[in-house]
C-alpha cells in the first residue's frame, strides 16, 4: 500500500493548497476527507494534463494583460491633467481635488482608467503640480501629472 497518493484539488483547502494544485496526501485523508467532500480527485494523467493546460492558458492571458498595461502606462505617463478650482485667500482651495475629480478629468481627456486604481495618499488641497500614481496591475504603475489651477 502506498504511503502517499497524488490528488488534484478542486477547491482551496487550508494548509494544503489552492484549487488546481497537485498535492501528495495520505490515502486515508484523500479517501475519507477530500474525495467525499469533492475537495479533490485522484490524479490521473488526464487530470494532470488538464491542469498543465489551464496553467499555460492563464500564464498567456497574464502576459498579454501585462503587455497591454505597460503600453497604457507609457501612454498615461505622457498625460498632464489640468483641474481648475475656485480659491480663496492665500490661494487655498475651497474643498479639495480627489481621485474622483482626477478620474473625471482623465475621461474628459479620452483616457479610460478605473477610478479605484488612482491612488492619492490624501486629497490635494493647494494649487500647484502634483504627481499621482495609477496602479494598473500589481507590478505596473503609471505616474500622471495633475496641475491644480485657479478658476
Amino acid at each position: 500500500m502506498p504511503t502517499t497518493i497524488q490528488v488534484v484539488l478542486q477547491e482551496d483547502v487550508e494548509k494544503l493548497g489552492k484549487s488546481g494544485e497537485l498535492v501528495k496526501v495520505r490515502p486515508g485523508f484523500a479517501r475519507n476527507y477530500l474525495i467525499p467532500r469533492q475537495l479533490g480527485v485522484t490524479a490521473t494523467t488526464a487530470q494532470v494534463n488538464r491542469i498543465n493546460h489551464e496553467r499555460a492558458v492563464i500564464a498567456a492571458k497574464y502576459e498579454k494583460t501585462k503587455k497591454e498595461s505597460k503600453a497604457l502606462a507609457d501612454k498615461l505617463s505622457q498625460v498632464k491633467v489640468k483641474i481648475a478650482r475656485p480659491v480663496g485667500d492665500d490661494d487655498r482651495l475651497f474643498g479639495s481635488v480627489t481621485s474622483k475629480d482626477i478620474h473625471a478629468a482623465l475621461e474628459a481627456a479620452g483616457h479610460k482608467v478605473d477610478k479605484k486604481k488612482i491612488s492619492l495618499a490624501e486629497p490635494i488641497k493647494q494649487l500647484g503640480e502634483f504627481e499621482v500614481s495609477v496602479r494598473l496591475m500589481t507590478d505596473v504603475n503609471a505616474i500622471i501629472k495633475v496641475e491644480v489651477t485657479k478658476k
